[in-house]
């Protein structure tokens, strides 16, 4: 079965695209031969991307006080932890403080930085707030000096559900990227969140891009999903929503939510996701997000060689991640190539 599969894999330069029952097929090989399907990704990788890979990163501009219940979020309202407390305090960070982390990430060599904000969808002061932020770091990149701020940083944002006009403000003031996730399929997606529907987040999406913003989009992994969820994401991504660049995170169980007591993916697993994202999305830009270091361990290396070419370094919103300097180095060990933007 393998053989005409990665006869397939070697002919997406082509514009072949596997379809349903394919990539459904694709998924036998994560429990039967997973080094087969990693191998078919690294392929495809380096047909399209080469050496090159990114690194992004993200700072909170308001934290927790969420009012959706996503089981696996920390910064639900609707969850607890001891003692009846959020399991995140609600807080938000100063314009000057998010200037200071661009700052930090691109004298590190990250290419882009996502201001997050939790909630539903921002209130116009919000969205105020995230744009005088860009203004700033778009001031003091101007006022010369400061070299890490290139032309070829960006600021991206992830507000939660904006409509046409707050989308147009945010690209007016040079926001690169919309990151909004659909998170699982849209048949399980009801299991997992309940305050709001699948279609809201796909009305976000086209208000980012009709406003001139890329798309950032992708999901979450080991909330209990299937392999044919997986699947059925991949093909609202790559024919409805068409995004720039697909996140890819794993669930890192936090006490106090709905999820806390779930067994993490298995690093292989993770990397058979990855795999068969590549190659039913052989030219977008993958990101490696939350849970690679508590799910893949001693295997965050073959992130790369599964098919990914975008890093997510630094902290999260409510966990820690691994310095860039940790990250950098490994790329380079792996003999890969940074560069700002694709």
């Amino acid at each position: 079965m393998t053989a005409p599969i990665t006869r397939k894999a070697r002919r997406l330069d082509d514009g072949g695209l596997f379809d349903r029952k394919k990539l459904i097929g694709l998924t036998g090989l994560a429990g039967g031969d997973p080094y087969k399907l990693i191998g078919m990704a690294n392929e495809v990788r380096g047909r399209h991307f080469g050496r090159a890979v990114r690194l992004c990163s993200i700072v909170p501009g308001k934290l927790g006080a969420c009012g959706e219940d996503c089981k696996w979020c920390a910064q639900s309202a609707r969850h607890a932890a001891k003692g009846g407390k959020p399991v995140t305090a609600p807080s938000v960070t100063p314009s000057e403080e998010i200037v200071k982390a661009a700052r930090t990430a691109a004298c590190s060599g990250v290419g882009s930085l996502g201001i997050i904000n939790s909630g539903r969808r921002p209130s116009d002061a919000e969205v105020e707030r995230v744009v005088k932020a860009v203004q700033m770091i778009a001031e003091k990149a101007a006022a010369g000096g400061v070299d890490e701020f290139d032309s070829q940083f960006g600021v991206c944002a992830s507000l939660g559900a904006i409509n046409a006009d707050q989308a147009q403000r945010l690209a007016k003031a040079g926001i690169l990227r919309y990151h909004h996730n659909l998170e699982t399929s849209r048949a399980f997606f009801p299991k997992m969140v309940g305050t709001h529907g699948y279609q809201e987040r796909l009305d976000t999406l086209k208000a980012a891009r009709q406003a001139g913003m890329k798309i950032c989009c992708g999901g979450i992994f080991g909330v209990g999903e299937s392999w044919t969820d997986r699947v059925d994401l991949i093909l609202t991504l790559r024919d409805e929503v068409g995004p720039d660049c697909v996140p890819l995170n794993f669930l890192h169980p936090i006490a106090g939510t709905p999820l806390a007591g779930a067994t993490p993916l298995p690093p292989l697993e993770c990397l058979c996701i990855i795999a068969l994202f590549r190659l039913a999305m052989p030219k977008t830009d993958l990101l490696i997000g939350g849970g690679r270091v508590s799910n893949l361990r001693d295997m965050q290396s073959w992130v790369f060689f599964a098919g990914a070419t975008t890093l997510m370094t630094g902290d999260y919103l409510t966990t820690s991640g691994r310095p860039a300097k940790q990250d950098i180095q490994m790329i380079r060990d792996l003999g890969l190539e940074i560069v700002k933007q694709f």
